[in-house]
């Protein structure tokens, strides 16, 4: 099974999306900003990357994190989320291959996603 890294500064969030993912078999992380997510992410271990895009304030945001993590991973996978609306500029921030979920999501969807990015 997968290691997941979930960067979401939002605790119910956190909590509902470790549940999932744990649900499906997969071990997870978690971080409250960037900075936490770097540290964690130095290891390497880490298969797939599940970040917010819009982290607490003087943090990289989701992208630059995610940028900044494939560089050290090429491998790595990644799973964006925000409740924003999204723009084009946000469209061309995402790394290749990386996917946008879409908050309020549901436990199954996400479920679906995470699979779906894994496969």
């Amino acid at each position: 099974m997968a290691r997941v890294l979930l960067v979401e500064d939002e605790i119910s969030v956190l909590i509902l999306a470790e549940s999932v993912i744990q649900g499906l078999g997969h071990s997870t992380l978690s971080a409250a900003s960037s900075a936490e997510a770097l540290v964690l992410l130095e290891d390497g271990d880490v298969d797939l990357l599940f970040t917010d895009i819009r982290l607490p304030e003087g943090d990289l945001g989701g992208f630059d994190l995610a940028k900044t993590a494939r560089e050290n991973n090429p491998n790595l996978k990644v799973l964006y989320t925000t409740g924003a609306a999204l723009t084009d500029g946000m469209k061309a921030m995402i790394v290749d291959g990386g996917v946008m979920l879409l908050k309020p999501y549901t436990a199954p969807e996400l479920a679906q996603m995470v699979k779906r990015v894994l496969a």
